[in-house]
């Protein structure tokens, strides 16, 4: 093998975007460590180089690269194969550097962004796709993509989805229900029964507040409202506003008192039953389990069964999200935000596509700008392109006292005037955890076991946040695993003797709530009662509200 041409590799290196970074990486790793990667790096550059001198292409197997027009030109499946090989050793480096476990864990996720944005598909003059496009179209897919850019900009977001082919209320989040209660924080839905009985516990849902509710209600098919309502539950459900300044001093005791205990009064009287099957989503399931705790402080037991989906109690392991929270970002954002403002939707939502950056935002770039594509309609992520805003309050109180301090799993935390001790919560609790998710690790959410002191369940699902927790029956996809012998008492001890179940975890939790659900009833023939009217149709204003 013979080595490039030290002359035409430093030209090469010196007009390389990530040669720079390589460096300053390098800097930070002990000299030995850094020789043999060194010495590593240019054996393998060494070998493509003789491909690239001898005309063979080199093997390429990252699928942003995998087109006829990166594999059918040396040159091009070169620099492919030259930002792959500069990607290896970046992160081989930033694991040599020396540093403490979170410092790590941000210096990777920083390298691995700064990566993913120098892929030679992001630009025009690099990717062969699009300069091909671009000439049989004869510039078109040029000013199409200029176009859809422009566009973007003035909306604030990058186009995830065709958003001409939705709207909330005509083709999203269409299961039959009436809007029963409003105040400035949340409407909250009663459903129209689909079946002859109903079990006489009714279900509250309670959503993430940070994402709008109809991710629970995207369409029919897809639907976990609609199927908890066809499986015979009386189903209510909690629409999170939209903040505006109106709410920009709301706190996390808001959004318990006067969020989901409220919610809880409303269906107990409308309901006439006092104990509910709660359910929590995200956030949504830590601020039910909230609740629930100072209601017990107070003496009641709120809760016949609880479920939580890929929800936190237990922070002490937040994966990718740790590199967001320390005490110094956690204190500016205080500054900014802790006496009164908001946490902008686009803000959060750019955090989350931070985390997929090649599936969110990379081959978007590609797609609408380079080539010049309109995306294709695809409800869920028009749902995620749908942001809310956060109160600077309640937002601060949360990345403090959960993600930064933990203090929720502890017991040390006041909440509407109540010490809270989720241990106290005395329901029978279904916990699922989805096995790919990178905003709660199914780990942490398998740890809400070691919190509650009922009697609990725990279901993993296939797949991600999202994608496994919208995951209908009806569709036949994926699988799920379940370990009933109670022995288990880590997440490792429990995957290792669970069993993996094709298809979709919606009946075990169907059943869960049947268990619950108490004896069959006739539903009730119209929405709410003599104290609580219907206000509109479901969905209501709230859901339909963007944020600014």
């Amino acid at each position: 093998m013979n080595l490039p041409d030290p002359q035409a590799f430093n030209a090469w290196m010196q007009s390389n975007p990530m040669a720079a970074m390589m460096q300053d990486v390098g800097a930070h790793i002990k000299p030995e460590a850094m020789a043999e990667l060194k010495n590593a790096y240019l054996k393998d550059f060494g070998e493509l180089w003789q491909d690239l001198l001898t005309g063979k292409t080199p093997p390429v197997s990252d699928r942003r690269f995998s087109s006829a027009a990166w594999q059918g030109n040396p040159m091009t499946a070169f620099n492919a194969a030259a930002y792959l090989l500069n990607a290896k050793f970046l992160n081989a480096m930033v694991e040599t550097v020396e540093a403490t476990p979170q410092q790590k864990q941000k210096i990777r996720f920083g390298v691995q962004q700064i990566i993913d944005a120098m892929s030679p598909a992001n630009f025009l003059a690099t990717n062969p796709e699009a300069q091909q496009k671009l000439i049989e179209t004869k510039g078109e897919s040029l000013t199409r993509g200029l176009a859809n850019m422009l566009g973007d900009m003035n909306k604030g977001h990058i186009s995830l989805s065709d958003e001409s082919a939705f709207e909330v209320g005509r083709n999203l989040a269409i299961t039959e229900g009436t809007v029963v209660y409003e105040n400035p924080l949340f409407q909250l839905i009663q459903y129209t029964p689909k079946t002859a009985t109903v079990s006489q516990t009714p279900l509250l849902m309670v959503p993430p507040c940070i994402n709008k509710f109809y991710i629970l209600d995207l369409q029919p098919e897809n639907s976990l409202v609609r199927y908890a309502v066809e499986q015979g539950n009386t189903v209510f459900l909690v629409s999170w506003s939209n903040p505006d300044k109106s709410l920009a001093h709301t706190t996390w005791d808001d959004y318990v008192e006067k969020g989901v205990i409220e919610a809880i009064r409303v269906v107990q009287d409308i309901s006439g039953v006092q104990k509910l099957n709660m359910f929590g989503f995200c956030v949504g399931g830590t601020i039910v389990s909230t609740a629930l705790a100072v209601l017990a402080a107070r003496g009641e037991q709120a809760a016949n069964s609880l479920t939580l989906l890929t929800t936190f109690l237990d922070f002490s392991d937040t994966g990718v999200l740790d590199v967001f929270v320390d005490e110094t970002q956690v204190s500016i954002r205080e500054q900014q935000l802790k006496d009164g403002g908001l946490m902008p939707g686009r803000d959060l939502a750019s955090t989350f596509s931070s985390l997929r950056p090649n599936d969110l935002v990379w081959n978007y770039v590609q797609s609408n700008y380079l080539k010049g594509n309109e995306p294709a309609a695809f409800d869920l992520l028009y749902w995620n392109s749908d942001s809310t805003n956060l109160p600077g309050p309640m937002f601060c109180w949360y990345l403090r006292n959960t993600y930064l301090e933990n203090k929720l799993k502890t017991g040390e935390l006041v909440v509407a005037g109540e010490k809270v001790d989720l241990a106290s919560i005395d329901a029978p609790a279904f916990v699922y955890g989805s096995r790919d998710d990178h905003i709660v690790p199914w780990p942490s959410a398998f740890d809400s076991l070691n919190i509650l002191s009922g009697k609990t369940r725990f279901v993993l699902g296939a797949s991600g946040h999202i994608a496994g927790v919208i995951n209908s029956p009806a569709k036949n996809k994926r699988n799920y695993w379940t370990n009933d012998s109670g022995k288990a008492k880590t997440s490792e001890a429990w995957f290792k003797g669970a069993t993996e179940v094709p298809g979709s975890w919606w009946p075990e939790w169907a059943k869960f709530l049947s268990d619950n659900g108490g004896k069959k009833v006739k539903p009730k023939a119209k929405p709410g009662n003599v104290r609580y009217q219907p206000i509109e149709a479901a969905p209501g204003r709230y859901v339909k509200v963007k944020a600014d």
